[in-house]
């Protein structure tokens, strides 16, 4: 059932929310719409709108009612007392969806932390014949002391939780600290759901994760290093996708896995450039980094999807100073990959230098890691036997490498290169 009230500024999709229940594992037999000017306390809809609802029920013999928005615990109550039959809601509906979806421990972790916090204002639901506490002998009842057992015993185990979620955000943080050190940019995929991250993620990285054509197929985190042009390495990571009216309790309990599109170089925003409401579908994604607070880190486009749209070829999109703001691919047949790569590097290799470095040949090490982060462009040997790299990689990555040698850098840029005179002591700066 899908109600739209007068306040909402966009109407929902009907479409996504048929899809959200088959990838719930349910079989939708009617949508019901309608239009609300305001929600009612008891019900959320009005008495016409719930008449009509049971009708549907009786007709279909149905078992539940997914509803487009979300109730108080009231509400739900309510509504299922009078339709008698289940009656979930958007947040539930999409928690249930994510319960089924994870695989990881972390990811377990996480949407029992989102379904715990919930639940735990829903607890009456089940204990409504021993709510109340009653007086006299023989009427005294247990229900307030359950639910308060119930309560006390689901805060624990959010605590302990959130306890093992810290440890997790330690560990997170432990390995993007060991990247920092490296200078080793990592690449965040974030996007609407279903618009082809994951699709994506395995052509870049040559890796074989879950990939469906359905909503939230993707909830753990996955990362893996890809090699850039110009850039060398750099980390690529798969995220959960975003949705409109994504539950509070998700984006909280996804924090520790949504930190690594926070601390991410540069972010993918895919967006499945077949969809006539992609448009929207980005503001949402927009919204959702915002309330990270990942709104101000460095953005691509990626549209992608083009082999569903006629006439419509792989390409870079570039402003007027020549920097790509949008790419145009198709995961699923690889049309453009070229192109996202290239743009990848462009925006991560905007500090590039290049530079003819000359070593001694006894220096055959740092030679080595040059080649090996793909920056030598060229490379003579003159009479002596000593080696002259054509250079081209980012100034991060220069610096480290000299450090990596036990070379100072400052002198390299406050000087010219000394000559190679003494190769015995000779230090490259």
């Amino acid at each position: 059932m899908q109600l739209h009230l007068d306040g909402d500024l966009d109407a929902p999709d009907p479409r996504e929310f048929e899809e959200l229940a088959i990838s719930a594992g349910a079989c939708p037999v009617e949508m019901l719409c309608g239009r609300l000017k305001h929600a009612s306390p008891r019900y959320f809809m009005g008495t016409g709108k719930l008449e009509e609802l049971q009708q549907l029920i009786n007709l279909h013999q149905a078992e539940i009612v997914l509803i487009d928005h979300a109730l108080t615990p009231s509400q739900e109550r309510n509504l299922e007392k009078t339709l008698k039959c289940r009656v979930l809601d958007r947040t539930g509906l999409i928690l249930d969806i994510f319960a089924q979806r994870a695989r990881s421990y972390e990811g377990k972790l996480q949407v029992e932390l989102a379904q715990l916090q919930h639940s735990i204002t829903r607890l009456v639901r089940g204990w409504t014949h021993l709510d109340r506490q009653k007086g006299g002998i023989g009427l005294r009842g247990v229900g307030e002391t359950q639910l308060e057992i119930d309560q006390r015993l689901i805060r624990g185990r959010i605590k302990a939780i959130n306890k093992s979620l810290e440890k997790v955000r330690k560990q997170r943080e432990q390995g993007r600290r060991a990247r920092r050190r490296a200078e080793v940019p990592t690449v965040s995929l974030v996007g609407y759901t279903n618009a082809g991250k994951s699709s994506l993620f395995n052509r870049m990285s040559e890796s074989e994760i879950y990939v469906a054509d359905q909503l939230f197929a993707t909830l753990d985190s996955t990362l893996r290093r890809i090699a850039l042009p110009d850039i060398g390495s750099a980390i690529l990571a798969d995220t959960v996708g975003f949705i409109r009216s994504l539950p509070h309790q998700l984006v909280d309990a996804f924090r520790a896995t949504l930190e690594e599109t926070t601390q991410a170089s540069l972010l993918l925003h895919v967006i499945d450039c077949h969809n006539e409401d992609r448009q929207l579908l980005k503001d949402e994604v927009d919204h959702v980094l915002e309330e990270i607070s990942a709104a101000d880190i460095p953005t691509l486009l990626v549209f992608n999807k083009i082999d569903l749209v006629p006439g419509q070829a792989a390409g870079v999109d570039r402003d007027e100073h020549g920097k790509p703001w949008r790419v145009w691919v198709s995961a699923r047949t690889g049309e453009g990959m070229d192109d996202v790569f290239q743009a990848i590097a462009d925006l991560l290799g905007e500090d590039l230098i290049e530079i003819v470095l000359p070593l001694a040949p006894h220096q055959g090490k740092l030679r080595a890691r040059l080649y090996q982060e793909g920056a030598v462009q060229q490379e003579t040997v003159d009479e002596n036997g000593h080696m002259h790299l054509s250079l081209r990689l980012p100034k991060a990555d220069f610096l480290r490498l000299l450090k990596e040698a036990n070379l100072d850098p400052s002198r390299f840029f406050d000087s010219p290169l000394p000559p190679l005179e003494n190769p015995e002591h000779q230090e490259v700066v």
